[in-house]
């Protein structure tokens, strides 16, 4: 059992794992914020001049048809250095925690 919690994120990952890193994001024309997990040691590919290290993710909210296209960009240590977003605009933690706890959540 704790095998499936590791491997699809139970309780086992916390947000303080030094290999975890963390961005909210909203798809364009969307009200859902979604929390994205980057695993910072498995998930991330070299740059072409290998001066770093760089990962995109699809987003894509539940009630959206929208999908964000979210690239990050890490320098040799694994720290983030710049990100870009295409459709969709990057939320902060506290904006996330804001809608999570919001029980108004609208359903279409």
């Amino acid at each position: 059992m704790n095998f499936l919690k590791n491997l699809f994120g139970g309780s086992g990952s916390s947000s303080g794992d030094k290999n975890t890193h963390y961005v909210y994001v909203q798809p364009k024309m969307c009200q859902e914020i979604i929390k994205v997990r980057i695993d910072t040691a498995r998930e991330l590919s070299r740059t072409d001049d290998y001066s770093g290290y760089w990962v995109r993710k699809m987003v894509s909210a539940t009630r959206c048809p929208f999908q964000a296209e979210v690239t990050l960009y890490f320098d040799e240590k694994r720290h983030l250095q710049s990100e870009d977003i295409t459709n969709g605009s990057f939320k902060t933690q506290a904006e996330y925690e804001m809608y999570v706890g919001d029980d108004n959540v609208t359903s279409s």
